[in-house]
């Protein structure tokens, strides 16, 4: 009898449970650690926080899915491993021994610049903290007559939670200032002009003010590489990933940033029994981007793969495509397309992009 343990309840790991409650992998056990029993769907966040969704519509229950798969949960939170030893370590210092082990439990958010300042620092990830503090921070702020919040970062998470934000703030009875920070890059760096016209456009309209400029957190607020000090009562930092700190006691072979190194099948390196997909890991063979497109994508090969390499069959490469259709939130009932070159926009796209999510949670219901 082997051993899988699967670390997360990832966007890919949801792949994996619907393949194993299709077919069981003979004499084989599979366990899934995860802190939390239900998976947030993040390409609904920003809906969420605009109203649109309710929670419950916007997350998996693990549970069910389990139990089809006929695995076992552990409800715990992953602090180390020993690549070597074939080992996860949990909180509390349970031991869980494997054979193969694939780890799908995403990025952290640095955060340390940003934490000398007075006002809250609220990360988008994970997921579920943000929901936690965001809801805190209304409540605690509901009876102000105004508010200025920064979202740091502007990227596609950063332009769409900016976007949700005016959506759902902007009453008559309280104004909302918000303040979008990115860099010298611009606007949704590695999209193409068309789509960052119209994304400016919007911003423009909703009177959200965008920064191409560094930040840093000081006591008297947001000090900005141009000289410009903003005084937010809330950040938001929808930043770029960096890796788990546990990972660089793991033995696992890491890029320069910490991130697992792996094939184009999502195998590790250095480890031939370890794969990682989504934004924990790095692929050594082609460029791919950090963003749940692909690890959506991903999941049904792993699924194979980890099966395969079970069974003793070969492994198949997650041929990532060149350009990968992005569909952007735009706060209302608007949304903004962007492949490659080619973009568009309109209340269509936020129906599209809205039929796409709710097909997807509904697969796992």
């Amino acid at each position: 009898m082997k051993t899988i343990v699967l670390v997360g309840g990832g966007h890919a790991h949801l792949a994996v449970l619907l393949d194993l409650a299709s077919r069981p992998i003979p004499d084989t056990k599979v366990i899934l650690i995860t802190p939390e029993p239900f998976q947030w769907y993040s390409g609904m966040l920003p809906g969420l926080i605009a109203g649109q969704y309710q929670p419950d519509e916007c997350q998996i229950d693990l549970r069910p899915l389990v139990v089809r798969a006929g695995i076992t949960l552990v409800l715990a939170e992953v602090m180390g491993m020993d690549a070597d030893q074939h080992c996860v370590c949990l909180r509390d210092g349970t031991r869980i021994d494997y054979d193969m082990l694939s780890l799908d439990v995403g990025s952290s958010t640095d955060t340390s610049w940003l934490t000398v300042g007075k006002h809250p620092i609220i990360p988008l990830k994970p997921i579920d903290n943000f929901v936690q503090q965001w809801n805190t921070f209304l409540s605690q702020t509901s009876n102000a007559p105004s508010r200025h919040i920064a979202v740091v970062g502007a990227g596609a998470a950063g332009v769409e939670v900016a976007c949700a934000v005016y959506h759902a703030l902007n009453q008559p009875t309280s104004k909302t200032t918000i303040s979008l920070i990115g860099t010298s890059s611009g606007l949704l760096p590695g999209h193409g002009k068309n789509v960052i016209k119209r994304i400016q456009g919007i911003i423009d309209h909703c009177g959200i003010d965008f920064y191409p400029y560094q930040a840093v957190a000081t006591e008297e607020g947001l000090l900005l590489s141009s000289g410009t000090l903003l005084t937010a009562d809330c950040v938001i930092a929808a930043t770029g990933g960096i890796a788990h700190d546990w990972l660089q006691l793991s033995h696992l072979s890491l890029d320069q940033s910490g991130f697992i190194s792996v094939d184009s099948t999502h195998r590790s390196l250095s480890h031939r029994n370890v794969f990682a997909v989504g934004d924990v890991c790095s692929r050594q063979d082609r460029y791919i981007a950090r963003s749940g497109v692909h690890a959506v994508h991903a999941g049904p090969i792993l699924a194979h793969n980890l099966r395969a390499i079970t069974q003793g069959y070969p492994l198949k490469p997650y041929d990532a495509k060149t350009r990968s259709l992005y569909l952007l939130s735009c706060g209302g009932r608007h949304g903004v397309m962007s492949w490659g070159k080619f973009s568009a926009s309109g209340t269509w796209v936020w129906h599209w992009k809205n039929h796409i999510d709710k097909k997807f949670i509904k697969r796992f219901l």
